[in-house]
């Protein structure tokens, strides 16, 4: 009976969640220039993928906003369609 609470494994402990909030609400950005290449190659992959929310942090509305901004400069030859 010792030999088993002993063994059981302990319970981990909740580490305190650090609010993530949007990288551009932050900023105070209100809109996204597609012409800020740097910045809209930062969050897209290398296969020129968008990133999703969950790994770039952004807001729904933000998210919106940067499709919007990276399919302009597309269209504008600034960041190609498929990664090299």
């Amino acid at each position: 009976m010792t030999n088993d609470r002993k063994n059981r494994k302990k319970k981990k402990k909740f580490k305190k969640f650090r609010e993530r909030r949007c990288r551009f609400t932050r900023l105070g950005v209100e809109f996204i220039d597609w012409k800020d290449v740097p910045t809209l190659q930062r969050l897209c992959t290398g296969q020129s993928k968008i990133l999703g929310r969950k790994r770039s942090g952004t807001s729904a509305k933000f998210q919106r906003r940067l499709k919007q901004a990276i399919q302009r400069a597309r269209y504008m030859a600034l960041i190609p369609y498929v990664g090299s």
